[in-house]
């Protein structure tokens, strides 16, 4: 298959660089990785794949149009692949503007340089084109019952300002395709999990905060249910969607892996058990750092993920199990304490934001 330009935003984010990573490794394409470097952008997340010469890193805010119009004009992408969001219900709920300037009005203006450039290209490479828009399960809201599961025609449902932003910017890519033809295509996923991801999500930060004897913070009874997804599985099944996605279709992507958080939580602690005996002084358990706290506003219950659509129509399926991926985290997690220095040398310090009631 022809090698093809791939625009990514949101590229040193923990979902992107594993998009990126994939890209570079298993593809002949070339990347062009578009990131704002916010708080949670990290290069070091692209090292392993940086001094490829199919990889090239440009610093640009997607809100900024002049420089998204130089990047199609210089780069002459074949697919844009945009990731980048603002993503932290905590911090959408502390702070939603940023979330409102970054997912709305940032991929309001990634659309229309996208929609400028692609109305100008040659009658092949326009056919070729796509506009590949990466969302959320968490615009569907809250599942009410044990058995049901988000199909690609549930309602929308948003909760939060976070899970509002993509759904307004999902239903603005549609008008997009809808009303101006640009070829676009929407994915909409389940909790990701996996290496390189920023400590103010659960997992990483239960890792983290035992490691250093730290109290674990669970919401609420930790009773939530979400579907988690290894992350590497998320990123191939992204790019089969970018490249043999059908046009104006939406697909959800799952990993078939149903967990309460307060089983998620149990879990590391017992693996760290086996990997990493050594606890910091006074700990006997890494269970005993368990620490109930009050549950945030408008916390959704249960997300569950149908991703048979991908499956029937792509051949998609996860590779990892949760079991076989939450393994391979915990130790990339011991293996890396660099990264992860790293990380808490910055501005965050794996601290959950004020908690609301």
């Amino acid at each position: 298959m022809k090698s093809k330009k791939i625009l990514v935003t949101g590229g040193a984010g923990f979902i992107g660089s594993a998009v990126v990573r994939h890209l570079i490794n298993d593809t002949n394409d070339q990347v062009i990785n578009v990131d704002k470097l916010t708080y949670a952008g990290n290069l070091e997340s692209l090292t392993p794949v940086s001094d490829n010469p199919r990889y090239t890193f440009e610093e640009v805010d997607i809100c900024d149009a002049k420089e998204i119009k130089r990047l199609f004009k210089q780069h002459q992408p074949d697919i844009i692949m945009h990731l980048a969001a603002e993503s932290h219900v905590d911090r959408s709920i502390d702070g939603p503007g940023d979330f409102i300037q970054t997912n709305i009005l940032g991929t309001y203006n990634l659309l229309e340089q996208a929609r400028d450039y692609w109305t100008n290209l040659q009658p092949e490479k326009k056919t070729g084109f796509r506009f590949h828009h990466i969302s959320t399960d968490e615009v569907y809201g809250d599942l009410e019952g044990t058995d049901d599961l988000f199909t690609e025609t549930t309602p929308y449902a948003p909760s939060s300002p976070y899970s509002a932003s993509k759904a307004s910017s999902d239903h603005i890519v549609r008008a997009w395709n809808r009303t101006f033809k640009l070829p676009t295509i929407i994915t909409n996923c389940s909790n990701n999990y996996g290496p390189y991801h920023f400590p103010e999500k659960l997992i990483p930060l239960v890792i983290l905060n035992a490691l250093a004897g730290k109290p674990l913070p669970v919401y609420g009874k930790g009773n939530q249910i979400r579907d988690w997804l290894y992350v590497e599985d998320h990123a191939r099944a992204l790019v089969l969607v970018a490249i043999c996605g059908k046009i104006g279709e939406t697909y959800n992507i799952g990993g078939r892996n149903e967990k309460q958080n307060i089983d998620v939580v149990n879990t590391i602690c017992e693996l760290l058990e086996e990997l990493a005996p050594n606890k910091p002084k006074g700990i006997n358990n890494y269970k005993d750092l368990i620490t109930f706290v009050m549950d945030r506003a408008g916390h959704d219950m249960r997300y569950a993920i149908d991703a048979s659509k991908i499956q029937k129509e792509l051949g998609w399926t996860p590779q990892e199990t949760f079991e076989s991926g939450i393994g391979k985290t915990v130790q990339w997690y011991l293996d890396n304490q660099e990264w992860c220095k790293h990380i808490q040398d910055g501005s965050y310090q794996r601290e959950r934001l004020v908690n609301y009631s």
